[in-house]
């Protein structure tokens, strides 16, 4: 009977003690969740964008294209960037495609900065950064009159 009263209220203790604990590491999983499906968006989106790009005919139209398609599939991945998301595309490969040179290339940088206030977990910092690069080679090919010779 003696062993029993000294275990008394132990195991509001260990309660008191696992519950903070439980829910830290259910916060940083979902910490961990929401950084990791942005990435994931992130990196699909600047790969997508880089096609959307190399398909166009010129560098203007390339831009034009790439930030279209970035914003466009940022508002279907339903990610909100805290002031936007960053576009960014090098189309400088286009000039050398179109003197003929094989082998260029376009780059889009998408950058999106991720709300994690709405968390509140403790040493958290309230946004953070993510960002991918997609690289994509232009056709050149792509630029040339049709000539009518072909199928």
């Amino acid at each position: 009977m003696r062993a029993g009263r000294r275990d008394r209220g132990s195991a509001a203790l260990e309660l008191a003690i696992l519950v903070p604990a439980m829910l830290l590491l259910i916060g940083f999983m979902v910490l961990a969740g929401r950084v990791a499906a942005a990435n994931n968006a992130v990196t699909s989106i600047a790969g997508n964008a880089a096609r959307e790009a190399s398909l166009a005919r010129d560098a203007s139209a390339a831009s034009a294209a790439a930030s279209s398609a970035a914003r466009a599939a940022l508002a279907d991945q339903d990610l909100h960037c805290v002031g936007g998301a960053q576009v960014s595309v090098d189309p400088s490969g286009f000039a050398a495609a179109a003197a003929g040179l094989p082998g260029q290339s376009v780059v889009v940088t998408v950058s999106c900065l991720v709300n994690l206030a709405d968390l509140a977990i403790p040493g958290v910092p309230g946004s953070r950064t993510v960002s991918d690069q997609g690289v994509s080679p232009i056709d050149v090919n792509r630029g040339a009159a049709n000539t009518g010779a072909g199928p």
